[in-house]
C-alpha cells in the first residue's frame, strides 16, 4: 500500500490538383461538338460519374475523420486482452511487459485530455488492472500473502485527495493529498493507513512520491511513477468520494 497507482493536433493533407479540376473537365468535355448533341440523360449521367469519382478520391485522402476515434478503441481492447492474462502484472514476462508499454505509449500519444488534474474524469474509483510496481504486486511473497482480490484506487481532483482500498484479503486503506506539480503532475503525501479496514494508524509526512496522468478518458487511466511504474486503471464508480 505503499504506492499510490493513480493513474491532436488538426492533420493537413495537400489535394492533389486533380481533385479540384474534375467539375471543370466535366463541362469543357461536354461543351465539346461530340457531346453536343447527346441526350441530357446521358450528360447528367457523365455528371454524376464525375462527381462520385471525384467524392471517392476526396474520401481516400480523409480517412483520418472516420477512422480515429476506431483507432483509439481499437488501442483500448488491444490494451485490455494484452492485460487480462496478467493477473494484474504478477504474471507478465519481460515481453510482456513491452507489449503492454508499447500500447499503452501509443494511446498516450493521442491522449485528448491535456490537463487531466482539472478534467471532472478523473473523478471516482478506478480498479487497477495492471501495474509494473512492485511493492503493489509483492511477487517475492507467496501467492496467500499478495492481495488477490480487486484493488482500488480513488480521487478526486477537487479537493485533491487519493485512496488506495485493497480488498481480499487484507481489506487495507491509505489516504493521501495530492499535491499537484503540473497539469498533469502530482505529489503523493500519504497520511493515514486503515488497517483491515478497522485499525486506523497516522503516518503523515511518510509515503511520498510523484505520479504523472499520461492518459485520461470515461473509461481508463494510465498514469506513470516517478521510478518509472506503469499503472493503468478502468473506472469503477465515477460518484465515489474520497473521505477528506
Amino acid at each position: 500500500m505503499a504506492t499510490l497507482c493513480l493513474s491532436s493536433s488538426s492533420s493537413s493533407v495537400k489535394i492533389p490538383s486533380f481533385i479540384h479540376s474534375f467539375p471543370a473537365n466535366a463541362n469543357q468535355l461536354l461543351r465539346r461538338p461530340l457531346f453536343s448533341n447527346l441526350s441530357v440523360n446521358y450528360e447528367r449521367r457523365l455528371q454524376q460519374v464525375v462527381e462520385s469519382l471525384k467524392w471517392r478520391t476526396m474520401v481516400s485522402f480523409f480517412p483520418f475523420f472516420s477512422t480515429k476515434r476506431e483507432d483509439t478503441e481499437s488501442l483500448k481492447l488491444e490494451l485490455f486482452e494484452a492485460i487480462a492474462p496478467l493477473d494484474r502484472g504478477a504474471e507478465a514476462t519481460p515481453e510482456d511487459q513491452k507489449r503492454v508499454d508499447q500500447i499503452a505509449s501509443k494511446l498516450e500519444a493521442v491522449n485528448k485530455v491535456k490537463e487531466p488534474l482539472k478534467s471532472s474524469l478523473l473523478n471516482g474509483k478506478w480498479e487497477l488492472l495492471y501495474t509494473t510496481s512492485q511493492s503493489i504486486l509483492q511477487t517475492k511473497r507467496p501467492k496467500f500473502l499478495r492481495a488477490n482480490g480487486k484493488i482500488y484506487q480513488a480521487v478526486n481532483a477537487d479537493t485533491l485527495r487519493a485512496q488506495n482500498i485493497e480488498t481480499w484479503p487484507f481489506f487495507n486503506q491509505a489516504t493521501a493529498n495530492l499535491v499537484p506539480l503540473n497539469a498533469r503532475r502530482v505529489a503523493v503525501k500519504f497520511d493515514a493507513l486503515k488497517i483491515a479496514g478497522l485499525i486506523p494508524i497516522k503516518i503523515r509526512g511518510s509515503g511520498r512520491g510523484q505520479l504523472e496522468i499520461t492518459y485520461l478518458d470515461e473509461e481508463l487511466r494510465i498514469s506513470r511513477g516517478n521510478q518509472g511504474n506503469l499503472f493503468i486503471l478502468r473506472m469503477s464508480d465515477p460518484s465515489y468520494r474520497v473521505p477528506v
